[in-house]
């Protein structure tokens, strides 16, 4: 096999890609560009229910009522990224005396900016809707995690949280 023959084939190898990417490019471009149109026609259905309702208690009431040794256990999730120690960075901010803290606060730490365009303090109640769902609370953020769904354990993490910085 000589020179020729290689680079004829490494022609048609590249080209071949470059031909699939620019396929792929366009094809995201015209989903993406609203050119597909409005449906041509809805179906009404009933409500089947399938949603979650949440409870009718609030969540302050909830989080009175919280277990911070509960809270200890369910927060094991969220320390293979956070610290609890002050000034110990992870691959998330520490979060000692964190409740009450300003978003940004966490000395060391880069932050994405996400969450300070939704919130300026750490609340319980911020926390609350942030560990609901992080990507939906502050949309951009690079924390990975999917969230607690269960008002209980979001209410004893915030309750362990407020423990520690005592």
């Amino acid at each position: 096999m000589d020179t020729m023959t290689l680079t004829k084939v490494a022609a048609g190898l590249f080209g071949a890609w470059l031909i699939l990417l620019m396929g792929k490019f366009a094809a995201e471009e015209i989903y993406h560009s609203g050119l597909h149109g409005e449906a041509s026609y809805v179906i009404e259905v009933a409500d089947a229910g399938g949603a979650e309702v949440e409870d009718a208690v609030p969540f302050e009431e909830v989080l009175a009522s919280a277990d911070a040794a509960s809270g200890a256990k369910v927060f094991k999730k969220c320390s293979s990224c956070h610290k609890v120690e002050q000034g110990a960075n992870a691959t998330g901010p520490y979060l000692y005396a964190v409740v009450g803290r300003n978003v940004d606060a966490a000395e060391g730490f880069k932050y994405s900016g996400a969450l300070e365009k939704v919130a300026d303090v750490w609340s319980p109640e911020n926390l609350n809707s942030f560990l609901t769902n992080p990507k939906g609370f502050a949309p951009g953020t690079s924390m990975g995690f999917k969230g607690l769904k269960k008002v209980e354990d979001r209410a004893n993490v915030i309750a362990y949280l407020q423990s520690i910085a005592n």
